[in-house]
């Protein structure tokens, strides 16, 4: 029987064929977890930062503490708009090369920090590795996977994410300021050396004429035989079925425009303009929502809330938690769809954030003191319900939404975008912690859910199965 690559039906995600697909996806993730661990590692090391036993001398001030967040954003906005313009010249495969190289330097800077400036610069490096991250490695798994399996495999982006963040808070948390920068460095030097052995995407070989090695790119990541000698029929016939498979793959990706030249009339018409309103909208929603803001300053929410339980505990605790509800998404996204979960996900993360609101404002200190769980169980519900499509599936909804001849420009302008509402969140929500309190925080957080929740309800359509040649 030949396989049709365009099938949407349900295959295990270790069926033999996506075994290379799985493979390269656990692979290029190394450096997702990495970015996670450059995130978690804030939160807890703002504390020992802003107390008398700075390691860098001087306690961070609010205003330090604030750009030491935020600066992430700045750097992923110039990390989105570098490796954007180097997608397409340089190709996925060295592009991914070159992430390692910035969080290096980072645990480097954080290891040697003699003031807030080596801080700074790290922090502005970290967020330039993950910023290349969420443009080169989306479209490296979208452009290797089959649909059956693309929603999972990207996906799986956030998980990692999610569990970095958590090894990243464990390990600020519970080993020396010197110690972790030592270890963690040894992941991007593990991921520059374990890609070695991975292809090039056959869209990107086919776009630039070198069609024997998108072959053979398209072969080795769909697992295919590609052996023309002392072949029984059987084999023989899978041949055949693979020659035809490629060949008719290769006549969409050529025929979706790809080696033509760009031009302003590709952004500016109004099916373009309209998934580029969308992404907007989908990029306001999940930043200004809290979806990431939060869970950076998940332990000072938990200080507002009066929680006697160990605000690090419960830190980790709502990571499990996150991490739980992506790991659903993966599991969910091919059988449901995006639009299902990703609109699930939005209504419900609304009506946790109101409750946290709630919890603030009319509960009395003595309720909170005696019901301390349940901040907890908000929290951990607003990081399940939120994991499971805001959060897990904004980067394949904004690849699957764009076409095919400007996916890498789109995705580098959109995740421009993306970063610079990170670095809007991280800076405004401190603040808005400070000066307005958590309940006003929470309040608008949840409106953001609300408008998002109607805007996509309308608009949004589904992308699940659809070809990633067009």
């Amino acid at each position: 029987m030949v396989y049709d690559p365009n099938s949407t039906h349900k295959l295990s995600i270790f069926n033999r064929r996506y075994r290379w697909q799985f493979i390269a996806t656990m692979t290029v993730h190394i450096m997702t977890l990495t970015h996670g661990i450059a995130v978690g590692w804030l939160s807890p090391s703002l504390r020992l930062l802003g107390s008398e036993n700075s390691p860098i001398g001087d306690p961070l001030t609010i205003q330090q503490a604030s750009w030491v967040g935020s600066l992430i954003g700045l750097g992923s906005l110039t990390g989105n708009l570098v490796f954007g313009l180097l997608l397409d010249r340089l190709g996925r495969k060295f592009c991914m090369y070159f992430l390692a190289i910035p969080n290096m330097i980072y645990w480097i800077l954080i290891y040697t920090a003699q003031d807030v400036t080596y801080l700074y610069a790290g922090r502005f490096l970290a967020g330039m590795s993950g910023g290349g991250c969420y443009v080169v490695l989306p479209i490296f798994i979208a452009e290797i996977a089959d649909n059956s399996v693309r929603g999972a495999l990207s996906s799986m982006a956030m998980m990692y994410v999610s569990m970095g963040m958590m090894v990243g808070f464990a390990c600020a948390s519970y080993l020396s300021y010197y110690l972790m920068p030592c270890i963690i460095i040894c992941l991007p030097v593990i991921y520059a050396l374990a890609i070695i052995g991975l292809a090039e995407t056959p869209q990107y070989l086919l776009r630039h004429g070198r069609d024997e090695q998108a072959k053979k790119s398209y072969y080795f990541y769909k697992n295919l035989s590609s052996s023309s000698s002392d072949t029984s029929d059987k084999e023989s016939n899978e041949n055949d079925a693979a020659k035809i498979e490629f060949e008719t793959f290769r006549l969409q990706v050529l025929g979706g425009g790809i080696t033509q030249k760009i031009t302003l009339r590709d952004f500016f018409n109004l099916p373009t303009m309209k998934v580029f309103g969308l992404i907007f909208v989908l990029i306001i929603c999940n930043q200004l929502s809290g979806s990431f803001a939060l869970f950076n300053y998940t332990s000072h929410i938990f200080n507002e809330l009066q929680t006697k339980l160990d605000p690090n505990t419960c830190t980790i605790i709502v990571g499990a938690a996150q991490l739980f509800g992506i790991s659903c998404a993966v599991g969910l996204v091919d059988r449901l769809g995006r639009r299902v979960l990703l609109l699930t996900s939005m209504g419900g993360m609304g009506l946790g954030e109101l409750g946290i609101a709630f919890l603030k404002d009319f509960a009395s200190p003595e309720f909170l003191s005696q019901n301390d769980w349940l901040s907890v169980l908000l929290m951990c519900f607003v990081a399940i319900i939120a994991s499971i499509g805001v959060i897990a599936l904004i980067f394949i909804i904004i690849i699957e939404l764009l076409p095919a001849k400007i996916r890498s420009i789109g995705t580098s302008l959109s995740m421009a975008t993306f970063s610079s509402f990170i670095f809007v969140s991280l800076k405004i929500y401190p603040i808005m912690i400070y000066d307005y309190g958590l309940n006003v925080t929470m309040y608008m957080s949840a409106g953001l859910c609300c408008f998002g929740f109607i805007v996509l309800g309308l608009f949004l359509p589904e992308t699940k199965g659809k070809l990633m040649t067009h």
